[in-house]
């Protein structure tokens, strides 16, 4: 199942840079991240309320409070800096440059969470990274 929802996260992705690109047309580019931003979080407590998950906020550990908000910073920067970069640059640029993360994110899972790489992970890797040379050059 985890496949289907990565695969639709793909998807949602691709639609993603291509409305907001349309979309971002005339606009300053932090103000369409708000907005963005805006309808993500109706979207996201509407499906806590949605699935009566919000019982579970009090049972969040500390730990988990403080990943969650550096993710949510993370995040944050990420589509601020995505949507300046689509504003100013074509989306078939930039969208394979943001797509170095899945790159960054192995090499990250390697070192912090110490994840075992294998040959075919590291093969994949570099021929994302070949791709993206390939696509933006």
């Amino acid at each position: 199942m985890w496949f289907v929802f990565a695969l639709l996260s793909a998807v949602f992705a691709a639609l993603t840079s291509i409305l907001a690109k349309i979309g971002i047309e005339g606009v300053n580019s932090n103000l369409a991240t708000a907005i963005r931003t805006m309808v993500v979080l109706a979207m996201a407590w509407g499906m806590v309320f949605l699935t009566h998950a919000q019982s579970g906020i009090g049972s969040i550990s500390r730990k988990s409070w403080l990943f969650l908000i550096l993710s949510g910073l993370a995040t944050g920067a990420s589509w601020l800096c995505y949507y300046r970069a689509l504003q100013v640059g074509e989306a078939s640029k930039v969208v394979p440059i943001d797509k170095l993360s899945v790159v960054i994110t192995l090499v990250l899972a390697f070192l912090l969470l110490h994840e075992e790489v294998s040959v075919k992970d590291v093969v994949g890797c570099v021929l994302i990274g070949a791709g993206t040379l390939m696509m933006v050059l």
